[in-house]
């Protein structure tokens, strides 16, 4: 599946997979830097530069008033493309909290609107899944949690972690789901309705995406 890969402005250590031919580069803001740290040439560069402190030659420039955070805005971008499957480098260990919530909150937007994203921080990936699942091939290791995002993630399956759970509930004021972790077996989550923010090691790799019959 071709990807949007999209640079923010927060640390970045090193690409989690290698660029595809087919997938689209987007250096939102700050992310320019991590383009030109790379060698990267993206295909758009955006924002409103407060972080950057400059505008490259040919970005689309947006005003810092805005109701977007630049992450979004590049999200957006990507889908009026037609991509459905994003990367967000840069998004999880910048300086700023409030920016990472709302990048929690971006997954959550782009799985309302067609389509599925991960965070990629220096040791963590995190994902959304909505009404859906995502399963993991033998092997994995580390540590893995997941939380109710929005209103009660009901029929929540979890199979092949050291804590299974079956058509279990998970709410937003009881952490339930955190500090699971891989037992080397295939592990399978599974939300009948409602959303789950999962968030786990690097090293566990990507999982694959279960859409519907859950």
């Amino acid at each position: 599946m071709k990807n949007c890969v999209i640079f923010c402005a927060g640390e970045f250590d090193a690409l989690a997979r290698s660029l595809e031919p087919e997938d689209y580069v987007i250096a939102a803001d700050g992310g320019f830097r991590h383009t030109q740290a790379l060698g990267i040439t993206p295909h758009e560069i955006l924002g409103d530069f407060d972080s950057l402190g400059y505008v490259p030659e040919g970005a689309r420039v947006f005003p810092v008033e805005k109701d977007d955070t630049d992450a979004m805005l590049a999200v957006r971008r990507g889908l009026s493309l037609g991509y459905r499957s994003f990367l967000l480098y840069g998004s999880l260990d910048g300086s700023r909290l409030d920016h990472t919530v709302a990048n929690f909150q971006t997954l959550e937007f782009l799985c309302g609107h067609g389509g599925h994203g991960y965070l990629v921080g220096k040791d963590t990936l995190v994902t959304v899944v909505k009404d859906g699942g995502i399963f993991f091939p033998a092997q994995c290791q580390g540590g893995i949690s997941l939380f109710c995002l929005g209103p009660d993630a009901r029929g929540v399956n979890i199979r092949g972690l050291h804590y299974p759970l079956k058509d279990g509930t998970l709410t937003s004021g009881f952490p339930l789901g955190a500090s699971n972790h891989f037992t080397g077996e295939p592990a399978e989550i599974t939300v009948s309705r409602g959303s789950l923010l999962v968030i786990w090691e690097r090293r566990g790799g990507f999982p694959g995406r279960i859409y519907a019959d859950v």
